[in-house]
């Protein structure tokens, strides 16, 4: 890991995991993603952690992908699932991209049998959203926003389509439809977020709960999580996320057709200019 990551260990059996480019609202790069895959495996394989939090250094926890350094090839990382295919033309090579760095490593980490803990604050976009719904808590400061506004852009919404499971279908409609941002008030209304907190508290809010929480049996907690999250699974959550990435593909296919070569150029392409104009900001 480099500076992209800070890895601490907080308290006993709590290890914090802090994404580190604040002077770009930690806005995600391959490499930073990768670094964070790093981070949670140390986490996971160490036997005396039982908590991990996952944080973000700054006034933001993640602004979204950051499409200013940007490689669809990933050339600067090694992949960890089995697709493979990168620089294929058109589709089949943007797609191997996605299911590969972003739909890929969220299931991966949604799936880590430690609970995780998403300490949020300020702005959280499009794909700061999916590495806080990954985690099996989330505590946000009082003052963050949380918002998905890809719809301009003429996609459906980020890859790790959790929306309706994490706040309801009517709310993730009002959220994607408008591009409004949802304040942490709604956000704990709805049930996304668990608890907010001046933004003076949040650090020790976060670490008093992960304490707590440490102090649990860890077969014990494997085995909620576990039974939680098949319950998630039967209800059809993975059917659900699998088609919504279907028409993610979709939406970037019409993208590259109405708006320039169907072939993607290295990096995000002609979409890339059109994303760039939308409000994801920094």
């Amino acid at each position: 890991m480099s500076d992209l990551v800070i890895y601490e260990k907080k308290a006993e059996r709590v290890a914090r995991i802090v994404l580190n480019r604040p002077d770009k609202g930690n806005a995600q790069t391959n490499r930073l993603l990768y670094e964070i895959d790093a981070a949670l495996m140390k986490a996971s394989h160490d036997d005396d952690i039982r908590v991990i939090i996952l944080a973000g250094n700054g006034k933001h926890f993640s602004t979204g992908h950051d499409l200013a350094d940007f490689d669809a090839n990933l050339n600067d990382v090694e992949p960890l699932g089995h697709w493979g295919g990168y620089r294929q033309p058109a589709q089949e090579g943007y797609m191997a991209f996605e299911e590969e760095a972003y739909f890929g490593l969220c299931w991966r980490w949604r799936n880590i049998p430690k609970p995780m803990i998403a300490e949020v604050k300020g702005r959280v976009i499009a794909g700061g959203l999916m590495l806080m719904w990954v985690c099996d808590l989330i505590i946000a400061d009082d003052k963050t926003t949380f918002a998905d506004p890809v719809v301009t852009s003429g996609v459906n919404g980020v890859e790790y389509f959790a929306h309706p499971w994490e706040f309801g279908p009517r709310k993730a409609k009002e959220m994607l439809f408008t591009g409004r941002a949802m304040t942490a008030e709604m956000a704990v209304q709805c049930g996304m977020v668990n608890r907010a907190v001046p933004a003076e508290n949040l650090e020790q809010e976060v670490l008093d709960l992960a304490v707590e929480i440490s102090q649990q049996s860890s077969m014990g907690l494997k085995l909620a999580k576990l039974a939680v999250n098949q319950t998630q699974d039967a209800q059809g959550l993975w059917t659900a996320l699998r088609g919504a990435m279907s028409l993610q593909h979709l939406s970037h296919a019409n993208n590259w057709a109405v708006h320039g070569d169907s072939a993607p150029p290295d990096a995000f392409g002609e979409i890339g200019k059109i994303l760039k104009k939308s409000p994801l900001g920094r």
